[in-house]
């Protein structure tokens, strides 16, 4: 069986971090489906998922280490064509990914004590983002 659904975000940008696993857990358990995965997918560039544990400091630290690795006052070829200042937002955005697949049993997301599903935009601006949610299994 295949369910797909979808999650409505507004974010800041600039590296906003959204927790989003009680929102996935949920559609898994309204899904009635009891075994399988759930998949994530941000049809965004800008943007990605992964996991972390959710508390302000791995948080913090997840934001300075990007603008360590990927500075937004560096100068970008993006930014040069587009004129639009997000060059870094989806360099960063490739490193992550725009996906992540995480499995269920029995209805429940097996996620580590400490880990939590989260989106991140890294645009250089306010956003409306739709997330896909897919369930598949039995």
């Amino acid at each position: 069986m295949v369910i797909s659904e979808q999650l409505e975000l507004s974010t800041k940008g600039d590296a906003d971090i959204h927790d989003i696993t009680g929102e996935v857990g949920r559609l898994v358990q309204g899904s009635g489906v009891r075994d399988g995965v759930v998949t994530i997918f941000t049809p965004s560039a800008t943007s990605a998922l992964t996991t972390i544990e959710y508390e302000r400091g791995a948080l913090a630290d997840l934001r300075r280490l990007f603008n360590e690795i990927v500075d937004p006052a560096r100068e970008y070829q993006h930014n040069l064509r587009w004129h639009d200042g997000n060059g870094h937002s989806h360099v960063r955005a490739a490193l992550l990914g725009p996906s992540l697949s995480v499995p269920f049993v029995g209805g429940q997301l097996t996620l580590g004590t400490w880990q939590q599903i989260v989106f991140v935009d890294f645009d250089n601006r306010p956003r409306q983002r739709r997330l896909v949610v897919q369930i598949v299994g039995e």
